[in-house]
């Protein structure tokens, strides 16, 4: 069995190959059920190239990882080539096949063919070994004359793949409107009534997916084009082609990320023509909650899309153009960040008071009155909520080893929670890292100190910006100019200082036990089951791999919950928006009970209260877990 891709030049371009210029690759795969027989595959690949002069000679391999990057290429070339294309012009693709002999001269041809009505910039690609092709291009439809190019394309190729080589107008994909003028002529009169006799017996009205197949407008084509207006320079590359749904966890529950795009584009379209204000106003005030209100704005629609577009970026636009400098939300964030020292010790009265009262009333009791109150507006408040956190006065033992150490403004206003350990995250930290031969050092007027992260979700980049440099100054005091180590307990936090910073590069709190810590400690690996949640900011920092392998030193049963992703939580949408959190968790509990987990573990606080909430089991940072195996 074999399958070989055709990559032309634009292909190649628009994934930034530098192997050199104007060249075409093929991606050849052959698979085989022995090692003698795949040998001898390629071996005969081998020969039939023997004869041709390759830029690059070539080369086989069996290493996934190496062939996954390939396959990932040819996977997502339409994103990649519609993002090179010029911004609020249309992508448009068609596949049509040709006979396997004839392949090479109707390639030359079409390739020409698209060169001579002024697309420059097509591509074509795709499934060589069945005569498949793919063709991209890029078409504004602003004017007569390019409406009237296209047309002539596409008369051009209708001659060319049926007239010519007798070969298929559509080759894998559904016929469209783009081609249902053409069927007739590929398939001729008696083919095409048989299958509008069909269509009548299935669907006598006519009333599933109308004009694609069968329509009596032979200008159907060149009508009723989608728009594609300019709205956002994070966003304006997309195609919507739909890659990035798979890691966007609204998707099911209000918008995805590519339906975000969409409707932004759809507001900005309105908005230029000022044809419809009904609609307009009614569009902005529904994208208030289902585009705006439910967007974790976490980044991981990004992971997924060739083009490596952030919607949560169009998010953070979007509220900050809503909570601009002079207006009352503004106001309201820069005095919070001005006396923020004040804010946590509020949020700390808070927590004593919620732990009271849940001390007194019970589990059952803080649900429903937590949905309760949630259902008159006010934040979510669950069992999982922990105590308020008390700092201790920690003597630090003078060790030759020293790190800086940021805890997270939630994690200095949070203790423990109930069902965890009992030793407040803090504390834990200090006391474990104290045993580990580390000195830890707090940055100076840290109570008033924040990463920024809580402005910049809320549209303030502004005060973000400043409470970043404030803490950056910090550290960087503490840690003599960067001669130690620096690192923070909160993820998310981290990946904000991470990515805005200019000189330091702190660590999180498991990054540094794993390259500084863990070799130097004994691992009493347990048999017990723990479940291991990978935050989305870690994900980003690509530390996935240095977590799981803390976690398989601590345990022999890791667990991954299958389909968990991003939690969720956002920071404070567990809290104001609780049903992302559940439903970004739908599939937590079910795999949690299945696999016997009485524990979890992560690296993010307000993560680890929404996956308590929604598991059953408590969850809290893996240092707990590494400290227990390591005493």
């Amino acid at each position: 069995m074999h399958c070989a891709e055709l990559l032309d030049k634009k292909s190649l371009e628009s994934v930034d190959d530098k192997t050199g210029p104007n060249l075409t690759a093929v991606l050849i795969q052959t698979f085989a059920d022995s090692q003698e027989e795949l040998d001898s595959n390629i071996a005969a690949i081998n020969k039939i190239l023997e004869p041709y002069e390759l830029y690059v000679p070539a080369r086989f391999t069996s290493d996934p990882k190496e062939y996954g990057k390939y396959w990932a290429i040819r996977s997502g070339i339409f994103p990649s080539v519609g993002g090179t294309r010029p911004l609020g012009t249309t992508v448009i693709i068609e596949d049509v096949a040709f006979h396997i002999e004839d392949l090479p001269d109707a390639t030359v041809d079409l390739a020409n063919m698209l060169a001579e009505h002024g697309y420059d910039d097509s591509c074509i690609y795709g499934h060589a070994l069945e005569g498949n092709y793919h063709f991209i291009v890029a078409q504004s439809f602003d004017s007569d004359e390019e409406v009237k190019r296209y047309r002539n394309l596409m008369d051009e190729i209708v001659k060319l793949v049926i007239d010519k080589y007798d070969g298929s107008l559509k080759a894998e994909h559904g016929t469209g409107r783009n081609m249902a003028p053409f069927v007739v002529k590929e398939w001729g009169e008696k083919a095409f009534e048989v299958m509008r006799e069909v269509k009548r017996i299935f669907d006598p009205d006519c009333i599933l997916n109308p004009g694609v197949i069968f329509n009596d407008d032979p200008k159907c084509f060149v009508k009723g084009f989608k728009p594609m207006p300019l709205t956002n320079d994070n966003v304006d590359k997309c195609i919507e082609c739909g890659f990035c749904e798979t890691n966007c966890l609204a998707h099911g529950l209000t918008m995805s990320s590519r339906q975000r795009i969409i409707v932004q584009r759809e507001i900005a379209r309105l908005k230029a023509t000022g044809e419809d204000n009904a609609r307009l106003a009614r569009l902005e005030k529904q994208y208030e909650y289902y585009g705006d209100a439910t967007c974790a704005a976490d980044g991981l629609c990004s992971t997924s899309c060739p083009m490596k577009i952030n919607v949560g970026d169009l998010t953070h636009d979007l509220r900050n153009a809503a909570h601009a400098p002079g207006t009352k939300f503004h106001s309201v964030g820069n005095f919070a960040a001005n006396h923020f020292a004040g804010v946590k010790s509020a949020l700390k009265g808070a927590l004593y008071m919620a732990s009271a009262a849940h001390a007194v009333l019970g589990d059952s009791a803080v649900t429903g009155m937590g949905k309760a109150m949630h259902g008159m507006g006010l934040p979510l408040w669950t069992p999982a909520l922990p105590k308020a956190h008390c700092m201790k006065k920690l003597a630090a033992t003078v060790q030759e080893k020293k790190v800086v150490y940021f805890p997270s403004c939630l994690n200095q206003t949070m203790g423990h929670s109930k069902g965890g350990n009992k030793v407040d995250l803090v504390d834990k930290v200090v006391e474990f890292l104290g045993r580990a031969g580390w000195q830890v050092i707090f940055p100076e007027g840290m109570e008033k100190m924040c990463c920024g992260m809580i402005w910049e979700s809320k549209g303030m980049p502004d005060v973000a910006n400043r409470k970043t440099a404030e803490l950056e100054a910090a550290m960087l005091k503490a840690s003599e100019n960067g001669k130690y180590p620096v690192m923070c307990d909160q993820s998310p936090c981290l990946h904000r200082m991470r990515e805005n910073m200019k000189q330091l590069k702190p660590l999180e709190l498991m990054e540094f036990i794993h390259d500084y810590v863990a070799d130097d400690l004994t691992f009493n690996k347990t048999d017990e089951p723990v479940a291991i949640h990978i935050t989305c900011s870690s994900r980003h920092m690509g530390l996935v791999d240095k977590i799981l392998s803390l976690a398989h030193r601590c345990s022999s049963n890791v667990v991954l919950p299958e389909g968990v992703g991003c939690c969720g939580f956002a920071g404070d949408k567990g809290f104001t928006h609780p049903e992302l959190n559940a439903y970004a968790l739908r599939k937590l509990r079910p795999a949690i009970e299945a696999a016997g987990v009485k524990r979890g573990f992560s690296n993010s606080r307000t993560c680890e209260i929404g996956l308590t909430t929604n598991s059953g089991v408590p969850y809290q940072s893996l240092v707990y877990l590494i400290d227990e195996v390591t005493k």
